[in-house]
């Protein structure tokens, strides 16, 4: 499963999740350490204003238009979307945070960015969140090969946790990216 067509299976998670969010819960503290749930539509929402045009080839950012942070959200996920679809989007050099990388591998990089913020979302506001086991596998595998000490600064990505035994795929992986995986009742 290539990046392109991880991105075609988060956004509808995402956009389950953005549909069920309530006004109150958008000041919610979300498992991303830096980030409240509206925080994380806004870090979403800025990334993919300026990653879409890059998948393009353009250098200008997307326009990110007005209403409500979930109208937004769908709208620069609509662009980045689309624009992961360009022809020679994966065969294009794009400027990522770390370092000049063909489309195909920040595509990847922006799947794995997509799924975990799914995860925090739905974590903080207690929705359900089921992505494939496939598509966790996916992520997870390129994500351990992407991740170097060096980016786990506290910022980008902090120390490694401790998963609950009882984790799902998609805890294991938030874990291990550096989020604090909630234990279930029981654990």
């Amino acid at each position: 499963m290539d990046g392109v067509q991880q991105l075609d299976e988060i956004i509808p998670l995402l956009e389950v999740l953005i549909d069920d969010l309530r006004p109150e819960q958008l000041d919610d503290d979300t498992p991303c350490a830096k980030f409240t749930v509206n925080g994380v539509l806004e870090h979403m929402i800025g990334g993919a204003s300026m990653f879409a045009p890059a998948f393009r080839g353009e250098t200008t950012p997307s326009a990110v238009g007005s209403g409500s942070v979930q109208e937004r959200w769908r709208d620069a996920m609509a662009d980045l979307v689309g624009s992961v679809h360009v022809p020679g989007a994966q065969e294009r050099t794009v400027a990522s945070p770390f370092g000049d990388v063909p489309g195909a591998m920040f595509a990847r990089y922006v799947a794995f960015d997509g799924l975990m913020h799914g995860w925090d979302i739905a974590t903080a506001t207690g929705q359900g969140y089921d992505p494939s086991d496939l598509l966790v596998a996916d992520v997870d595998a390129f994500f351990r090969g992407l991740i170097k000490p060096e980016m786990r600064d506290g910022d980008t990505f902090a120390a490694e946790t401790e998963p609950p035994a009882d984790a799902t795929p998609v805890e294991r992986l938030a874990a291990f990216s550096g989020r604090t995986v909630p234990r279930t009742v029981g654990s």
